[in-house]
């Protein structure tokens, strides 16, 4: 989804399964215990397990959950997704804008006790890039990664880079990571990071416990012990959270904010996002390598209909990525007449008359489902037939990578800088282009907005950019959603934020029984 990827029908039974054995251990009112008992520690429920823990290589957003507080960035977005001080005390950019230059906080270590140094950040750069790992394309403009002394990271770039601070620091895809951690192959299951947590232990297919730092940098964490529960069901999740079972989750069904904001025993958080949710076709397969077949589409696709099966009007609909009250946003609204007469009428044009599609969602995010439903209602009168294929979000993240899919539902969180919500998903070298769009014109303006230190000259490259991204089809965008999250009252010092980054590092807990 970060850019994160953000994963039909019905939930994996043995799941399920699962997770009610383990919440019938707990008889209503009563508190699971937290990792031995730590009456200090907290549960959160997320709704799926992440892949895997190795912050350069997941793009899954349970998994950047968890990693949220175990690794930390040389700089990080506030509340306002304004970049801040974290590993980084101070920085400064020569004249030219070609060498970045960051002066480490001192004192920090690793969850092991080894100091961080400079070399650590030319380490997990390097590797990045080097290894081409999902986010090479934020260090497209880098030509060195140096460090002249312990506490010094130089960066030089070949060409101005005005969103550098968000490329570095926008999201834990970019965290610093431990050498010794990455060579000895356990950073994908025993990840040692800087962050405010360290890992404990994983147990698969329930949880994942992190345990406080006490020697974070930003102070030690107000609770001692992160309990994540892997609960994909919305209303397993808020009847263990109204039961004290659980301390906070964001699975929650939408259909249930109206209920849970009149509910004394939780607290709620309805946030606006940047994020966004979108389809999109497969342009290496006939026929939706024929821009007027994908315009089709997006003509008879109902987005009011999926806004309120899958939001219940939390969620405002969109034709472009970025929501209204973005400074990058922009109003477009081409797909909005014309309905089924036009998408009939491209079709003719293009000589196509596709009889199927198949539609790749998962089970880990029950939208997918109920929007794969209504765009097989929608595309019955065109003689489509959707068949809808559910599969868990490993395999679907496979079936994407691998082009197996005509048609895909996703979404992607965490974006703050324009070129986040646009050059990997479109440039024809895009890192995350899994539908293989391309687009000279597209690629030269998107190229301009990674340069360009005018801020209204940036917003038009982008702007020409995101309205030919839609022209084309390269997604079939559908809505931007609310961050969605509730908690126990007896947590204070959480706040659900805007790229949905989840940070346990200031709150605390206050046990009514104790």
């Amino acid at each position: 989804m970060t850019r994160t990827a953000v994963p039909t029908a019905a939930v994996v039974v043995s799941a399920v399964l699962a997770l009610l054995a383990v919440l019938a251990g707990c008889s209503t009112g009563q508190r699971v215990d937290v990792g031995q008992g730590r009456e200090d520690g907290i549960v959160a429920a997320i709704a799926g397990e992440p892949d895997q823990l190795d912050p350069h290589k997941t793009t899954a957003y349970f998994s950047f959950e968890v990693l949220e507080n175990v690794f930390d960035t040389l700089v990080e977005p506030d509340e306002d997704l304004q970049m801040q001080p974290a590993l980084a005390e101070s920085w400064e950019v020569s004249p030219d804008q070609l060498t970045w230059t960051f002066h480490l906080r001192p004192g920090v270590t690793f969850h092991d006790g080894t100091p961080l140094t400079a070399d650590d950040v030319v380490f997990s750069y390097r590797r990045i890039i080097d290894e081409q790992l999902a986010n090479v394309d934020k260090f497209s403009a880098v030509t060195a990664v140096e460090a002249p002394d312990p506490d010094t990271v130089v960066i030089r770039v070949d060409r101005p880079v005005p969103n550098m601070l968000t490329n570095l620091g926008g999201f834990k895809g970019m965290a610093i990571v431990s050498r010794r951690n990455v060579e000895s192959g356990e950073i994908a299951t025993h990840p040692i990071g800087t962050g405010p947590f360290s890992f404990v232990d994983q147990r698969s297919g329930d949880s994942i416990t992190l345990a406080a730092n006490p020697d974070y940098w930003d102070g030690a964490p107000g609770v001692g012990e992160v309990v994540f529960r892997f609960i994909s069901e919305p209303s397993t999740a808020i009847s263990a959270l109204q039961a004290g079972e659980i301390d906070w989750t964001d699975s929650v069904a939408p259909q249930r904010v109206s209920q849970l904001s009149e509910d004394e025993s939780v607290t709620l958080a309805v946030t606006p996002s940047n994020d966004y949710w979108y389809l999109a076709l497969n342009e290496a397969r006939e026929p939706w390598n024929d821009v007027r077949v994908r315009q089709a589409i997006a003509y008879a696709i109902d987005r009011d209909a999926i806004v309120q099966a899958t939001s219940y009007d939390t969620a405002a609909e969109n034709q472009l990525a970025i929501p209204e009250g973005n400074p990058w946003y922009v109003p477009y609204d081409r797909y909005t007449e014309g309905g089924l007469a036009k998408a009939r009428e491209l079709l003719q044009e293009a000589g196509a008359a596709p009889t199927t599609m198949d539609m790749l969602v998962t089970n880990d995010y029950p939208e997918t489902v109920t929007a794969a439903q209504i765009v097989a209602d929608n595309l019955a009168p065109l003689g489509i037939t959707v068949n809808i294929r559910t599969v868990d979000f490993a395999t679907w993240l496979d079936e994407q990578n691998n082009g197996n899919f005509d048609m895909l539902m996703m979404g992607w969180l965490g974006n703050i800088d324009p070129d986040d919500f646009y050059y990997a998903l479109h440039h024809t070298d895009g890192t995350s282009n899994a539908q293989k769009f391309s687009d000279p014109e597209v690629d030269r303006l998107l190229e301009a907005g990674r340069v360009e230190t005018d801020h209204d000259a940036r917003f038009d490259d982008y702007r020409r950019a995101a309205t030919l991204i839609a022209d084309g089809v390269s997604y079939i965008y559908l809505y931007n959603p609310s961050v969605i999250q509730a908690w126990n009252p007896e947590l204070s010092g959480y706040e659900a934020r805007r790229d949905r980054a989840v940070r346990f590092r200031h709150t605390s807990v206050r046990r009514d029984d104790n």
